[in-house]
Order: C-alpha cells, then sequence, then structure tokens
C-alpha cells in the first residue's frame, strides 16, 4: 500500500523550539463504494455545471466568484487572492498555546483525526522532546492550524514515534446538550431492573476490535454491484423487524438475560491489547469478475 501523502507542512513550536513537520490523514474513504452519475439513456457519465437563475446560462468556473449574504439578495463579494491575503501564524505553524489534561476535553469537541510527523532526520530530535515532555507530564497540547482555508484548534497526544493530531470544533460549534435533554423525564430506577440491566452488560464485556466489524452496508452493495454484472438475479435482503418501546420492562429483561444463557454466542472478555489491524476490516473490496475495485468518483 503506498503512503499517504501529507495535506499540510509546516512548524510545530513550543515557545522558542520548533521543528518542520508534516500532517497526514488519519482515516481514508479509498474503499468505501461510491456512484458515479450516468444518462439513463445515454449510459455517458454527467458533469455538474453551475447556472444563472435568472438566465438560465452556464456560469463558467472563471466567471465564478464567492459572495457572502449581508441582506435579503445583497452580496459582499470576495476575490480568491482576497481570501489568500488573510493568512495568520497557523497557515504554516502549528504553535502550541497550553497544555492541559486529557480528561478536561469534551468528547463532543473532537472532529477529524490527523498523524502529525517530523518532516525530515533533522526536524526528529526537537519532535521528540516535545512528543515525550508532553507523555511525561500526561498532557496534550493545544494549538491552531489551518486547514482548508480554515483556521482550527487543534489538539496533539502522543502516539507511538509520533502525535494524534484531532481538530477541535469550536465552541459556536457545538450545542448544548440541554436542548435536547431537557425535555427528558426525572425517571427513578427501579434496584431490580438496575440489576438485571447490568447483568446483561457483563455478559457482553469485551474489548473493542475494529477489525471484528465488518461494513455490511458496503458488503451488500458490493454483492448488488457483482450480481448486476453478472446477470444474476438480486437477493433482496429480508426486512428487519422493527423495534418498539417495551411494555414490561421487567419481563423484557428477564427475557434477555435467559437468550444471553441460553442461544447466545459467548463473548470474548480478554483484556489483554491487540494491535491495531493493518487492513480494512471485513471481505477485500473487489470488483466484478475478480480484482479489487475502485473508487468510482
Amino acid at each position: 500500500m503506498a503512503a499517504p501523502r501529507a495535506n499540510w507542512k509546516g512548524y510545530l513550536k513550543l515557545s522558542l523550539v520548533s521543528c518542520a513537520v508534516e500532517l497526514y490523514p488519519a482515516t481514508t474513504q479509498k474503499e468505501r463504494v461510491s456512484f458515479n452519475l450516468l444518462s439513463r439513456e445515454t449510459g455517458n457519465r454527467l458533469r455538474r455545471q453551475l447556472v444563472d437563475p435568472e438566465t438560465g446560462e452556464v456560469v463558467e468556473p472563471h466567471d465564478q466568484v464567492k459572495g457572502f449574504e449581508i441582506a435579503k439578495r445583497e452580496y459582499v463579494t470576495v476575490e480568491e487572492e482576497e481570501i489568500d491575503s488573510v493568512a495568520v501564524e497557523s497557515t504554516h505553524t502549528i504553535d502550541i498555546e497550553r497544555f492541559v489534561p486529557r480528561t478536561e476535553i469534551d468528547e463532543v469537541y473532537i472532529d477529524t483525526p490527523y498523524y502529525l510527523a517530523p518532516d525530515g532526520r533533522v526536524a526528529e530530535e526537537a519532535f521528540a522532546v516535545i512528543r515525550e515532555a508532553m507523555r511525561e507530564k500526561a498532557v496534550v497540547g493545544i494549538g491552531r492550524v489551518v486547514l482548508y482555508r480554515r483556521e482550527r484548534i487543534v489538539m496533539l497526544e502522543p502516539r507511538g514515534k509520533g502525535l494524534l493530531a484531532r481538530t477541535l470544533r469550536y465552541a459556536y460549534e457545538v450545542r448544548q446538550a440541554d436542548e435536547v435533554f431537557d425535555d427528558i423525564g426525572e425517571v427513578k430506577v427501579e434496584p431490580e431492573m438496575l440489576k438485571l440491566a447490568a447483568h446483561i452488560i457483563d455478559t457482553k464485556l469485551s474489548t473493542f476490535a475494529p477489525s471484528e466489524f465488518e461494513d455490511r452496508y458496503q458488503n451488500a452493495l458490493l454483492d448488488l454491484i457483482k450480481a448486476k454484472a453478472g446477470h444474476r438475479p438480486i437477493k433482496r435482503a429480508p426486512e428487519a423487524p422493527k423495534p418498539s418501546n417495551v411494555v414490561d420492562l421487567m419481563e423484557a429483561l428477564r427475557r434477555s438475560i435467559a437468550a444471553e444463557k441460553g442461544g447466545a454466542k459467548p463473548v470474548r472478555k480478554s483484556t489483554a491489547r491487540r494491535a491495531p489491524a493493518r487492513n480494512a476490516p471485513g471481505r477485500r473490496a473487489t470488483k466484478p469478475g475478480g480484482g479489487r475495485a475502485r473508487k468510482a468518483g
């Protein structure tokens, strides 16, 4: 597998200590099934065009400009070079502004993961000093970085020989939980019900192994594509029963325990740390007739 390409290069800075670094995406969607839009009549691949709704004319890229609406149908236009001129320090430098315990970062603020690595041998020593100092103090670093023309808060934490960088959402991007949870009624949980539910949890305790989870929807799409390519009948999945609110909660809990004891497969309770899987979980994506599937669009 080809090494990923860095999507940002710059410097990591801690006070007067700095080093060249590269930022890599930590996730990929290359193996995910995606579709092209085709003409039903000709089978040709379609392309999107932007049209002026008043004139009905297609507007070519060189005639397109960004605009911000300041009033109804009134815009301020901004040219690309004007956007590029809004350069801040974090465009080329991740300056670690503060350190905090990892537990202080609410999970709802965490956005996209990246891997941060030193750019070249010369940068490795300073990078290692910053990384190991954070590891020893058991803290994460908070800085800023410009990605795709937007400045993002970034959280840095040691991960192996590198750093895991995760962009954080701004406060204005996060809804308060009370907006959703305030309408939930106060419920007193009966001790016996709580005990039964806790017992069910005990029977399902395990370790998280991503490789054990198949993307069943992806696999079903691949089966559909192969069946159509091979002119074979399409197997429709049986309709899944829809759950509903339980009327007799106590009885449902007891029946759940009986089901777990009777027919359910035993759940592994190993506490050993598993090495991350090298390959994507589930079946290898193949295209109809063999070979690896290519991303469609």
